[in-house]
């Protein structure tokens, strides 16, 4: 005799946080992975759970087809977006996943298959065979795909990378640097070619496009100095984001800011720095304890 149809959320809840890395992974915006995954449940609840074989399968499958239906739209709304756009920085630790905001960076610049055949394999672990379910193409296209992914997220990993502990220092280093006007110490931070992205998303105070060499950063800096506010922005948190070391600032008109650190053979080689409020919901709730 067959057993009574379970509680799907049974089965659906302990896959839950792999279904919300996988759609971040894709999307870069916490709300837009949550919402996915929540459509994932809901069509889940609909399923004849009884003829499925492998939940996790059928799961994978449906967050990802759902995440390249965000994409086709989300393409459009990112190149309408004023200033840079990075993905949404969040405070998490996930062993064996070293896909940094950096390598998620390189992400935006694949096509929504090339993204799902990289992650699902390189990242999740699933075979050629199951990633070819997940994104309804042939094993050797989705190998073709990834190995396409490859190559670009490649070009993007340090080739010289430094310690954990010793990215740490040299992220609280820039913040004692940049707060107290010491362009010494900024000049001896930053790698020559250093670039720095900021994504104020216009609904906060940021520079529209990327600052390019050391040099130049030097001298924003410098400009930065002579607001009032920057050196009165109280430090409220340092630790890791996006698997880069970073910290948050919070500004006396409690405007939120986080800063991630690049880092390659001992020098800073990328900033990326997140002002769009709408951005720092999840932060503001984890380093300051407020709602939004």
């Amino acid at each position: 005799m067959k057993p009574p149809d379970s509680n799907p959320a049974d089965v659906f809840d302990p896959l839950r946080p792999r279904l919300l890395r996988i759609a971040y992974r894709m999307l870069g915006i916490v709300a837009e992975a949550e919402d996915v995954v929540q459509e994932a449940y809901l069509r889940w609840h609909q399923t004849n759970r009884d003829v499925v074989r492998d939940a996790e399968a059928v799961l994978v499958r449906t967050v990802t087809r759902l995440c390249l239906d965000v994409l086709k739209s989300a393409r459009v709304r990112r190149e309408e977006y004023v200033g840079t756009w990075l993905p949404e920085p969040i405070i998490e630790t996930v062993e064996g996943d070293d896909l940094t905001l950096t390598l998620m960076m390189a992400l935006e610049r694949l096509s929504p298959l090339e993204r799902a055949a990289f992650l699902l394999h390189d990242v999740f672990g699933m075979d050629f065979e199951q990633v070819a379910k997940a994104i309804d193409r042939a094993p050797a296209a989705c190998r073709q795909l990834a190995s396409r992914a490859r190559d670009h997220v490649q070009e993007a990993r340090p080739r010289f990378p430094v310690t954990e502990a010793r990215g740490h220092e040299l992220a609280s280093a820039f913040h004692a640097a940049s707060r107290s006007g010491d362009t010494q110490a900024l000049q001896a931070l930053l790698a020559q070619d250093a670039i720095l992205y900021a994504d104020g998303g216009g609904k906060a105070k940021a520079v529209l496009n990327p600052i390019y060499g050391r040099e130049k950063l030097v001298r924003f800096f410098e400009g930065v100095w002579r607001i009032p506010a920057v050196g009165s922005a109280q430090l409220v948190h340092e630790g890791t984001i996006d698997g880069l070391p970073a910290y948050v600032t919070l500004d006396p008109d409690g405007m939120l800011q986080t800063t991630a650190f690049a880092i390659e053979d001992g020098r800073i080689v990328a900033l990326y720095v997140t002002r769009n409020p709408d951005k720092l919901k999840g932060i503001r709730r984890a380093v300051v304890g407020e709602s939004s």
